[in-house]
């Protein structure tokens, strides 16, 4: 299936707002085309509407040509956006593995896009013809996430290879938690797979949650399409700046996801050796997925005492389970301790 007959008739004929900092790239010597105050310096300017010094510099990291690159107001634009240009409203619809990140079916429903679930295998792998069976003509878009939110595990590159190669629509990869995962990246297949885009995030692993900064990476049609679809200016300057700053900072990123790996990997530990715990389930991601003996006592007990969790008991397949991320040494601690206590009462 060509790219033209998944992108909506109408985006296909968008003529996109223009401006003349998208014709020209460079320091000019004026600039007298978007009607700024002259007179303050600072602020004053509109940033690069393609961040292309940002893009150059996440390319060299992740080997991938900036042409491949689209930035988003966090990984929630880039969703968004997703459905914007593939899925008309009404008519079209998208398969995601169940359970997983919330944002797509909310996103599904601001757009007025059917969002059908496919569960997961108690195992939390793909049940491929499960999917499969809820694809049809109208079928747009593939969501997986991977490593998946909220059960932790990273799926298998070679099912998602399968499915990408085997679905004729758009399948998306989310790999926002990925830098804690030792499975490898989809990124590496993108000259393989036309209809693959890849999402990844700097709120994790590059410690940024507050810059609000998603990346989608794809084919260069994909990203030429995204970038008519965009506000003209949706990555503000002082976001830009600090994503280079980060960025300088990607070795010593590196090293603090693998200890966030091992103190993962202690906190797991120490949470099967307490009495309400009775499961901690594998992880491939910043948190751990654990079932309880009773969720929500549990979770009130916690809160009450200002530790805050997630309670995932009412999610599918995650019944008595809480979502915990790993914190600092010192949360860490907390934690457990305020569970012993529990286990006291």
């Amino acid at each position: 299936m060509t790219l033209d007959s998944l992108v909506r008739p109408n985006i296909l004929r968008l003529t996109p707002y223009t401006c003349a900092r998208n014709e020209y790239t460079g320091e000019a010597l004026a600039w007298l085309d978007a009607n700024e105050n002259s007179r303050i310096d600072g602020l004053n300017r509109y940033p690069d509407p393609l961040q292309l010094e940002v893009k150059r510099r996440l390319a060299e990291i992740r080997g991938v040509t900036p042409d491949r690159i689209f930035l988003g107001v966090g990984s929630d634009e880039c969703i968004d956006i997703t459905y914007r240009v593939f899925c008309r409203p009404g008519i079209d619809n998208v398969v995601a593995i169940d359970p997983t990140y919330g944002m797509y079916r909310v996103c599904a429903d601001i757009n007025d896009v059917e969002y059908r679930t496919a569960s997961l295998n108690d195992d939390f792998t793909v049940n491929e013809e499960n999917l499969f069976n809820l694809v049809d003509e109208n079928t747009k878009v593939l969501w997986m996430c991977s490593p998946n939110n909220p059960t932790g595990n990273a799926l298998p590159i070679d099912d998602m290879l399968r499915i990408a190669r085997r679905f004729q629509g758009i399948t998306v990869i989310d790999e926002a938690y990925i830098d804690f995962s030792d499975k490898g990246s989809m990124v590496q297949y993108l000259d393989t797979l036309p209809r693959l885009i890849v999402m990844q995030t700097f709120s994790k692993a590059w410690a940024s949650a507050a810059m609000r900064l998603g990346i989608a990476y794809a084919s260069p049609e994909i990203i030429d399409i995204f970038n008519k679809v965009k506000y003209p200016y949706n990555i503000n300057i002082l976001t830009q700046r600090e994503a280079l700053n980060v960025l300088d900072r990607a070795d010593k990123v590196a090293a603090v996801a693998k200890e966030l790996v091992e103190a993962r990997d202690r906190l797991a530990s120490q949470l099967e050796s307490l009495s309400a715990v009775k499961r901690v389930y594998a992880s491939d991601a910043n948190f751990l997925l654990v079932k309880v003996d009773d969720a929500d006592a549990l979770y009130a007990w916690l809160r009450d005492a200002g530790v805050i969790v997630r309670n995932r008991c009412r999610v599918h397949l995650c019944a008595g389970c809480l979502r915990i991320t790993v914190g600092s040494d010192n949360e860490n601690r907390l934690l457990i301790e305020k569970i012993e206590e529990y286990d006291r009462r």
